[in-house]
């Protein structure tokens, strides 16, 4: 499976993959957005700091489409914003699965995340305020909640990272 999937990367130049990274994970963040309007979701400050990570994947996707002879540089990076989002995204599952444990997030003092994401609420409000608390589970999907889901995408980024920064392929 690694083969195939080192060939395939090694089919494209660098530059198209980091473009496709910048587009998949600012959609994923779009789309957070997008079920928090319609759906009337109150995210959490463990969802915001999950979409801050997304977006700053996002540009650093664009920064290795922009200069693609750093891009162990960039794969470095996005592996490293992707595995510190999957720690995120699978503590706040943790306190869904066990909301009878929980004693942080919106239900006791603030926590570096919490006081980061207030200021950022503050600052732009439209894309970073938080009113839910995390051990709530508001959205699932194929029994899946969205912190669940989190898990997922950002194991997806950090191995896709990973076979981006083994990339043989030309770099332009």
């Amino acid at each position: 499976m690694t083969c195939v999937l080192t060939r395939l990367f090694s089919a494209y130049p660098a530059r198209a993959w980091f473009a496709a990274l910048a587009v998949g994970v600012l959609g994923v963040s779009a789309a957070g957005m997008v079920l928090q309007q319609m759906l009337s979701l109150s995210p959490c400050p463990y969802c915001i700091f999950q979409r801050l990570l997304y977006l700053l994947i996002g540009v650093l996707a664009l920064f290795g489409f922009a200069l693609p002879l750093l891009r162990l540089l960039w794969c470095a990076a996005i592996a490293a914003l992707a595995v510190a989002g999957m720690g995120i995204a699978l503590y706040q599952s943790w306190m869904q699965w066990f909301p009878d444990t929980v004693s942080g997030c919106g239900m006791s003092e603030p926590d570096a995340v919490e006081r980061l994401v207030d200021g950022l609420g503050m600052a732009w409000p439209q894309l970073f305020l938080a009113t839910g608390f995390c051990a709530s589970r508001e959205w699932e999907f194929w029994g899946l909640s969205m912190a669940n889901w989190s898990v997922l995408f950002f194991a997806g980024v950090a191995l896709y990272a990973l076979l981006l920064a083994r990339h043989a392929g030309r770099a332009a």
